[in-house]
């Protein structure tokens, strides 16, 4: 990973040189957003490794009845931990992987709009997260549920720091996926290539350009609210409070207007993978490429309308009720469409089955089963019956498990060797399939019956002889089963690193996006020229008509590229130290120093002044970056 000092090495005798950093240095200032999306992918998979053990836990202990593998507390801290980290900390990230490594060749862009916001957006969302996983060794984990409701959340009910590392550590994290959500819209609105008109992109830029879209307006949301929070429990404020005037049902309106909108901001990436994955598996166009696109435009506008389905049962009325079912029912409609494209795309194309089609098509009728279960709990008085019981869990695990995941791990198998150079080993990636996909549907099918037997959610154990122990058991073996699963996949990806970077430029020979028209993995600066498009899946019309790669749109010249920066490592320590001093800002520490300098709000203001002495050093000292001049990417080529 650390072969950057040699990438586009620039020799002195020209006007702008860089400084390079090797090794750890090197991943801790780069902008370059191909190692950005490693990065995120690193990241993403060690948080995601955190929440699977955190699921595997909690499937433990409710492997029999009335069972004390964990206690009771413990048990809460699992279920909010597993829910927070896997939604913000788990797949999040890896989305924001696969968009960083993959977005700026499939627009023929040579990086993103914003390269140093780039690094900064990563590094927050970092340091975010080991802040609220801190709160394991720090006092306790956060024990109010993932939506954190209140008044369970309030210091009555949680007298811990549990909830302030959860209100603090997310409001940086969520900070990062907002930089990175403006990041992506204005690179793919300013840096198509000449030719790239919006109807000629690739469907999963169209899908990470709408969910960009939704960030920009669903995460200010549940920034608020955990802002709220926070000074309800750290400064003694009164917006949940009922004693005090507040409302606990205003912190349910403000979470769901960010938190139904976030299930599309998983799952719609996910729709895009599909959607440029199975094309190349059946070496057909995308089938309704245009019925596509206005499809996820109108999943993402519904999905900001229907947040109250969750809250069928806090008394909104039968007229709030009825308008939000209908609203939640007319999401079918446009998803609908969607599988009917999929399939259609599939029906006479020769298809062929690697393990990334494999995920791709084992996706489908997953979501489906986990698209009707949503269409259930859209009827409000069915709600009523299905809330809070496992019925919820199975239908939720389904969309982001059954659809994100696999669409996660399809895109990892499909665009591992354009980012790493090297091919995933097929035998080892199809066993990874089997024992996921199986593992996942023994774990969640049954659920659906445990919900509807009445088995609640969020109980730490279960009384013997109610129909629940077999169903119980199967879910955990099941559970036991994917993780072994994504063992398989860390152990391919272990042993498929010690080969040689030897994957060709379109490596699946039937690709038909610009990110397969360049070396394995891509140069430094992606694009030695900038393609010229000629249509809808450009590569495949150079394909058609004899040409074997792309069009230059411009002669061969000298690339700008932007420096690397430590400067966003140090903006986000700031934050991390100045969360910390936040949060402690009341504590009575046995120690008298520790009393000074934290309730003198001494640590919140040093980490506050890092942040802004890096802000103001990035302002004041100009960085034109370098050039990569041709007879340097002649090198680069060579090496």
């Amino acid at each position: 990973m650390a072969q950057a000092q040699a990438q586009g090495h620039v020799h002195g005798d020209h006007h702008h040189s860089v400084k390079r950093y090797t090794g750890i240095m090197d991943w801790l200032t780069t902008v370059d957003h191909k190692k950005i999306g490693i990065l995120y992918l690193i990241a993403g998979g060690f948080f995601f490794g955190i929440g699977g053990i955190e699921a595997i836990l909690i499937r433990l202990q409710l492997i029999k009845p009335m069972n004390d593998f964990v206690s009771a507390q413990v048990f809460n801290e699992l279920i909010t931990m597993h829910g927070t980290t896997m939604i913000f900390l788990g797949v999040m990230p890896v989305i924001f992987a696969l968009m960083n490594a993959v977005i700026p060749l499939q627009i023929g862009a040579r990086d993103v709009a914003f390269p140093f916001l780039n690094s900064l957006g990563f590094w927050t969302f970092l340091f975010g997260g080991v802040l609220l996983n801190l709160s394991w060794v720090m006092g306790g984990a956060p024990d109010a549920g993932w939506t954190a409701y209140t008044p369970l959340s309030s210091s009555t009910y949680s007298d811990s720091h549990g909830v302030d590392f959860y209100t603090i550590g997310l409001q940086i994290a969520g900070l990062g996926t907002l930089i990175g959500g403006i990041n992506f819209l204005v690179t793919i609105i300013t840096m198509r290539a000449p030719g790239m008109s919006y109807m000629r992109m690739p469907m999963f830029t169209w899908a990470s350009f709408i969910t960009s879209a939704m960030i920009l307006f669903a995460f200010p949301a549940i920034t608020v609210g955990l802002v709220l929070l926070s000074f309800d429990r750290i400064l003694d404020a009164n917006f949940f409070d009922v004693a005090a005037g507040g409302s606990p049902v205003l912190w349910q309106h403000i979470f769901w207007i960010f938190g139904h909108p976030e299930v599309y901001i998983l799952i719609l990436p996910a729709f895009g993978i599909i959607s440029d994955v199975i094309p190349t598996f059946s070496r057909k166009r995308l089938f309704g490429y245009s019925s596509m696109v206005f499809a996820t435009i109108l999943i993402a506008f519904l999905g900001f309308m229907v947040w109250a389905h969750h809250m069928f049962t806090t008394g909104l009325g039968p007229v709030a009720n009825a308008l939000f079912s209908i609203a939640t029912m007319l999401i079918a409609v446009p998803t609908g469409i969607k599988i009917f494209n999929w399939l259609f795309t599939m029906w006479g194309g020769q298809i062929s089955f690697p393990t990334a089609n494999l995920f791709a098509v084992g996706f489908i009728p997953t979501f489906v089963m986990g698209g009707v279960t949503g269409v259930m709990l859209a009827s409000a008085p069915a709600d009523y019956q299905y809330h809070d019981t496992y019925f919820v869990v199975a239908h939720f695990h389904y969309v982001i498990v059954g659809g994100l995941v696999f669409g996660l791990l399809s895109g990892l198998h499909y665009w591992w060797p354009k980012m790493f150079g090297r091919m995933l080993s097929e035998p080892i990636g199809k066993w990874t399939f089997w024992t996921f996909a199986i593992g996942f549907h023994l774990t969640f099918f049954v659920q659906h019956f445990l919900g509807l037997l009445g088995m609640q959610r969020r109980i730490v154990s279960y009384l013997p002889n109610q129909n629940f122990d077999t169903l119980n058991l199967i879910s955990t073996i099941g559970a036991l089963l994917m993780g072994v699963g994504i063992l398989l996949f860390l152990y391919n990806i272990i042993i498929t690193s010690k080969k040689p970077k030897n994957a060709k430029a379109d490596p699946w020979e039937d690709g038909r996006t610009l990110e397969w028209s360049i070396p394995s993995p891509p140069p430094e600066y992606n694009f030695k020229q900038t393609p010229l498009v000629r249509g809808i899946d450009a590569l495949w019309k150079e394909k058609m008509s004899g040409n074997k790669g792309m069009t230059p749109a411009e002669p061969v010249g000298s690339i700008h590229m932007p420096s690397p920066s430590i400067l966003p490592f140090i903006m986000s320590l700031g934050l991390f130290i100045a969360g910390l001093g936040f949060m402690f800002s009341r504590e009575g520490f046995n120690n008298s120093f520790m009393s000074f300098i934290f309730n003198n709000y001494l640590v919140l203001i040093v980490g506050l002044l890092i942040t802004f002495g890096a802000m103001i050093t990035r302002s004041l000292i100009d960085d034109p970056g370098y050039h990569i001049e041709p007879e340097d990417q002649e090198e680069e080529e060579k090496a």
